[in-house]
């Protein structure tokens, strides 16, 4: 028998799914698009190095500069392990949707939103066994779908390594604008100077260097104990040209924050971690504003 032209064995229907896959592409692309434009600046965290405190700076820099009186919103594209609510204290705070059809982000507190794999999971326990493609596909879709509206600040929290996430982000958001985090030892930066390769190969642009974990700060005497050195991000930062966006000690006082679920900025009580994250916010908004005008004496 003689197959009709719209038989999927003569691959009839295959042009049809292509155009359709292609035009739903593009109607993402449109809507992610459309959210970036409200959002002013897109910082993303990483690091190529897990244990560095990157979800740590995520969360309590965007709650300074929230606390500053900035509009912020946190994407957690951490897929397999999220801990951005925990930290926030959001960990029973859903994702609605409005009558758009969109997800509204959480609001964790006053000025600060946040999105997460771990806000769609039922089961907080459950592992997430994704490959490549998904994951690329939910990162879109953190964007595309959900109602972020005006932000002046949006902060990607990003696993460990140069993956499939971090690719996905740099290719979705192209303007963002990468903050670096590592801890003062060489054990880390080594890792750090292949993240930092990785970026300048995806032609990404580096805000600047965050060193975390630089030297313990003594609750007792509120002296300095350089526990596991210092200095070793400032030294990086220099080595290959980018701004050193300041340092972050390691304090008791942020280890107390985590299991309560508040960033150490949230809390009233002064600490040297307080100080210190209020620097870096600081710093980066400094540094925002050094780039704007560096462009615009460029194109002058």
């Amino acid at each position: 028998m003689s197959s009709c032209s719209g038989c999927s064995s003569s691959g009839g229907l295959q042009p049809h799914s292509e155009s359709a896959a292609s035009a739903k592409q593009n109607i993402q692309d449109a809507l992610i698009s459309s959210t970036l434009d409200k959002i002013k600046y897109k910082l993303f965290i990483m690091s190529g190095k897990g244990g560095v405190g990157k979800s740590s700076v995520t969360v309590n820099t965007a709650a300074a500069l929230a606390a500053r009186g900035f509009k912020v919103g946190i994407l957690d594209v951490d897929i397999h392990g999220p801990s951005v609510p925990n930290l926030l204290g959001a960990t029973q705070l859903g994702l609605e949707a409005d009558r758009g059809g969109l997800l509204n982000p959480a609001l964790a507190s006053e000025n600060l939103w946040v999105v997460s794999m771990d806000s769609l999971l039922k089961d907080k326990d459950t592992a997430v066994l994704w490959r490549g493609p998904k994951k690329t596909a939910a990162i879109r879709q953190f964007v595309s779908d959900v109602n972020w509206g005006e932000l002046d600040f949006l902060l990607i929290d990003s696993p460990p390594g140069t993956g499939d996430e971090h690719m996905t982000v740099l290719k979705t958001i192209p303007e963002a604008l990468c903050v670096v985090v590592t801890t003062p030892q060489e054990i880390s930066l080594a890792d750090v100077r292949k993240a930092i390769n990785f970026l300048q190969y995806a032609n990404a642009n580096v805000l600047g260097v965050v060193e975390n974990m630089s030297g313990l700060a003594c609750p007792h005497c509120g002296g300095e104990i350089t526990l596991f050195k210092k200095g070793g991000g400032k030294e990086l930062a220099e080595k290959y040209g980018l701004e050193f966006l300041g340092s972050i000690p390691l304090d008791p006082a942020t280890v107390v924050a985590a299991d309560r679920g508040v960033p150490v900025v949230m809390l009233e009580d002064e600490s040297h971690a307080k100080t210190g994250f209020l620097g870096i916010a600081d710093n980066i908004v400094a540094a925002l504003d050094r780039s704007l005008e560096a462009i615009s004496s460029s194109n002058a």
